[in-house]
């Protein structure tokens, strides 16, 4: 999977607007996905810290930690804008940081408080969804434009499985057979 430079190297103008979608309000401020132990997803609000090398997440003591120690795959979403219904979406892989210059620069960076219980992780990018909606779209409108970047040095895709009345695994992981909580 590509860093955040990588990615925003191959594609500088996706990466930057959806760096100014996440940042909308002062430091970074998305929705944080994560996979449970037994499958399904969670969650949580979270504040990424963009830099130019990387893109980060200090991440408490919490069930959230834990999914991404355990398996870090995670999508990040963008809070709404108010005057719009504009998205981003990033998905890949968390790994911890564990250079101990680096979570001093990250944590000076995005003035994470010294004496927390929170942990580093870096997110690589496989997946990246910019989508721009027109606020006065009329009903039966065309689609609003989405673009789309695929890691292309990235793993194979997941095999796809059929479809059946018990339902599938989507493609970052989600046990999508189960109702939402």
């Amino acid at each position: 999977m590509a860093s955040w430079s990588e990615f925003a190297a191959d594609e500088p103008r996706l990466a930057g607007e959806i760096r100014l979608l996440m940042q909308q309000y002062g430091p970074g401020f998305g929705y944080l996905a994560t996979v449970r132990a037994d499958g399904g997803p969670r969650v949580h609000p979270v504040s990424p810290v963009f830099t130019d090398d990387g893109l980060w997440c200090f991440v408490i003591d919490s069930p959230k930690r834990r999914d991404l120690e355990r398996d870090g795959r995670y999508a990040l979403h963008s809070f709404p804008p108010e005057e719009s219904d504009d998205e981003a979406y990033i998905a890949g892989r968390a790994r911890p940081v564990t250079d101990p210059a680096t979570v001093t620069r990250l944590a000076r960076i995005a003035r994470a408080s010294p004496h927390g219980d929170w942990r580093l992780f870096e997110f690589t990018v496989e997946a990246a969804m910019l989508t721009r909606r027109d606020p006065v779209a009329q009903p039966g409108a065309a689609p609003p434009p989405v673009r789309v970047w695929l890691d292309p040095l990235g793993a194979e895709p997941a095999r796809r499985e059929p479809v059946g009345a018990e339902g599938r695994r989507g493609r970052h992981g989600f046990d999508t057979r189960r109702p939402a909580a």
